[in-house]
């Protein structure tokens, strides 16, 4: 699958920064139980490679990718520990050529006009829009609707299930990324039922 028919799989695409392996297998079954197939794993945390190559390698139903990808490097390890997509921040040249050439399904982010240009000068027509909320949200979309009329965003950072809708309305948003479905708590204790019910109401969000 390209990153658009991943994208297409579900309306929110759960962020997860992951501290402990022990807890990514149980939270991945409940999430995708939930309905939320496609999970960001973060490379934020030093459990995070380890995470990501057992959910890959544990749950069937999961499309598991790695999020906070910064650099080429970053880019082999997580498509050598199973990872399906990649997701960046933003994104340099030098990754994006990378990411091209690895044939791995690449997510690059942006925050500005000129970015998302030059990103589709380079072929990506689905971006990652961060932090949405800081960056301006629903007004910087809707204004990029018209003159950016070729590309679609993920907007991610800041996003909540009360603003999620908004977001998912837009013609030019493809899904939205998120962690409030996975709430550190609830992680940390195991209460994975309110994880599945979590993911299961942002299932069914509706997207335009």
């Amino acid at each position: 699958m390209d990153i658009a028919a991943i994208a297409a799989l579900a309306p929110v695409i759960p962020v997860l920064t992951v501290e402990r392996r022990e807890t990514a297998v149980p939270l991945a079954r409940a999430l995708v139980k939930g309905g939320l197939p496609i999970l960001e794993v973060t490379l934020r945390t030093e459990a995070a490679l380890d995470a990501l190559k057992a959910i890959a390698a544990e749950v069937p139903g999961a499309v598991v990718g790695a999020g906070t990808v910064l650099d080429p490097a970053q880019l082999d390890q997580v498509q050598q520990a199973g990872a399906r997509f990649a997701v960046s921040p933003g994104c340099t040249r030098e990754l994006a050529l990378a990411a091209r050439s690895s044939g791995l399904p690449f997510l690059p982010g942006v925050q500005t006009v000129s970015e998302a240009m030059l990103l589709a000068e380079q072929g990506f027509r689905l971006l990652k829009f961060f932090p949405a909320d800081a960056a301006g949200g629903l007004t910087w979309l809707k204004a990029v609707g018209a003159p950016l009329a070729d590309l679609r965003f993920c907007p991610t950072g800041g996003i909540t299930p009360e603003t999620a809708p908004a977001y998912l309305a837009l013609p030019n948003v493809a899904c939205v990324g998120g962690s409030w479905v996975a709430p550190r708590g609830a992680v940390a204790t195991g209460d994975w039922q309110s994880v599945e019910q979590l993911a299961a109401t942002a299932s069914t969000l509706k997207r335009r």
